[in-house]
């Protein structure tokens, strides 16, 4: 008896684990989401108000590279304040290529 409830629970604690890994996201969304979907959208689509007040653009319409893109965020650039000082390196560089998958 003891070794069925003990197969059932470790069975019940993979599904568990491998529900929750499909679910996870990447640093990068997380990062984006947490600071750059209020303007950008959560598709890279800016809502139609923020693209004409802040001249924000879809993210298929950005055609500069991933340096020149890590170097907006870091320093700021036209309305978008810099992010340097909130987040790290890292986390910009994984938030930029986030991004850059939404084309």
């Amino acid at each position: 008896m003891t070794k069925t409830i003990r197969s059932m629970a470790v069975l019940a604690a993979t599904v568990c684990m491998a529900g929750s890994m499909g679910f996870a996201q990447s640093a990068g969304e997380a990062v984006y989401k947490a600071n750059c979907q209020s303007c950008h959208g959560s598709s890279g689509t800016p809502s139609p108000g923020i693209a004409k007040m802040m001249g924000v653009k879809p993210a298929a319409e950005y055609k500069t590279t991933e340096k020149e893109q890590i170097d907006a965020v870091k320093s700021g650039k036209g309305k978008m304040k810099a992010m340097s000082p909130k987040l790290t390196d890292a986390q910009i560089k994984d938030a930029v290529d986030y991004f850059r998958t939404l084309k």
